[in-house]
């Protein structure tokens, strides 16, 4: 197929797109290379994807609807495959609107992008912090998501309502995706686990918030990439018009147990300023993944141990000699 990914340079989009160009579909990605985090490693994602003949790169925001709809009528896309969005939990309270530009406007262009150009095939991502701080684990997609903890969850949520009414109103096929943690090589900078490696590395104190006692489904990103394929395979056979998968490991891990293991792969013990509970935060992740193993064969492989090993090798590779991050 032809597939437009936005978000490819981000971290999860740089996998997918790898993993959809080896097995032979052409992938138009497209990025803003903003600065929430290093562009320079998103520009190095990017360079290993523009090594494949089957790729095409643009920078073009999603906000920016006269780029989007110039490419979409130029390219005749047979799936939109959305990760473009402003992420973080935390920095949603001190940049509201940066969310709602990215994850709102940039998303309804999205929309109406596959609308104008009949591209009926939608897949966007979605997150586990829609489901806010639920106690009724694990969580399932047919539970209710209507307490989000932060802006970014709720902006989520919108998404979600938002391809709804699309779906309904003109027939475009969506499916979103609530991710659930993920981690891995290439990862984001802000993400606590490489945070907490980069920090751990340089002999500074790591902050650990709600003194560790929060758990979450680490999710590792080839099982999630995976997954994606795989839904992007069975697509046509997906009965509903309209649904919502979790992609989680469906294995919560305690975060200070997280950090052990992470600990013992880097070689150097933490020093660790335990916190309070932050605003925004949640204290359990749980997916139930029955619904996606049941469509799509969705199954998770990677243990922490194995995720983690492997996030190290790549870390100290990209950062040799302890270089500034």
């Amino acid at each position: 197929m032809h597939i437009l990914i936005t978000g490819s340079a981000g971290f999860i989009g740089f996998h997918l797109t790898k993993l959809l160009l080896a097995q032979n579909h052409t992938v138009v990605g497209i990025d803003s290379i903003n600065n929430y985090y290093s562009t320079k490693l998103k520009l190095d994602r990017l360079f290993l994807l523009n090594q494949h003949e089957n790729f095409e790169f643009f920078t073009i925001n999603i906000c920016n609807k006269e780029e989007l709809d110039e490419l979409f009528r130029i390219q005749h896309f047979d799936m939109v495959i959305n990760l473009a969005a402003q992420a973080g939990v935390r920095y949603s309270i001190e940049k509201p609107y940066k969310y709602l530009d990215s994850n709102l406007i940039g998303f309804v262009n999205i929309l109406e992008a596959c609308r104008n150009y009949k591209v009926d095939r939608l897949v966007f991502a979605s997150s586990s912090s829609v489901y806010g701080n639920s106690s009724d684990v694990p969580f399932n997609v047919s539970q209710m998501t209507d307490q989000p903890e932060s802006l970014y969850a709720a902006t989520k949520k919108a998404n979600e309502l938002m391809a709804y009414s699309y779906s309904r109103i003109y027939g475009i096929k969506s499916i979103g995706l609530r991710f659930f943690t993920v981690y891995g090589p290439w990862g984001r900078p802000d993400m606590a686990y490489f945070s907490f490696a980069n920090r751990i590395m340089k002999g500074e104190t790591i902050q650990v918030y709600n003194h560790g006692n929060m758990e979450r489904d680490f999710t590792y990103v080839d099982d999630i990439v995976t997954g994606i394929s795989q839904l992007v395979e069975r697509f046509d056979r997906i009965p509903a018009s309209y649904k919502v998968y979790n992609l989680g490991n469906n294995r919560p891990v305690r975060l200070l147990d997280f950090i052990q293991t992470l600990e013992t792969y880097l070689g150097k013990e933490a020093q660790k300023e335990m916190l309070p509970m932050q605003p925004g935060d949640v204290l359990q992740t749980y997916a139930d993944i029955s619904d996606s193993q049941r469509d799509f064969n969705y199954q998770p492989h990677t243990n922490i141990d194995k995720g983690l090993e492997s996030f190290v090798g790549w870390f100290k590779s990209y950062y040799p000699n302890n270089a500034d991050r």
